[in-house]
């Protein structure tokens, strides 16, 4: 049985993955200035547990808003 901290341990590898997924995407659809700013959220949420996460919402409620 999975303890806590391997959970917490798989959800923040996670959330790391899907950012640089994202950041990926960007970077080929062209939006070089999105996808570096999602590379550097998936640094920081290797320390920060869900700043990709957030950062990446953050991004496509200000396409959606502008």
């Amino acid at each position: 049985m999975a303890t806590t901290t391997d959970r917490a341990t798989l959800l923040k590898n996670a959330g790391v993955v899907t950012t640089l997924i994202d950041a990926g995407m960007e970077l080929l659809k062209g939006r070089r200035k999105s996808g570096a700013l999602l590379l550097g959220a998936a640094v920081v949420s290797s320390r920060v547990p869900g700043f990709g996460t957030a950062v990446s919402l953050a991004l496509r409620a200000y396409r959606r808003l502008r």
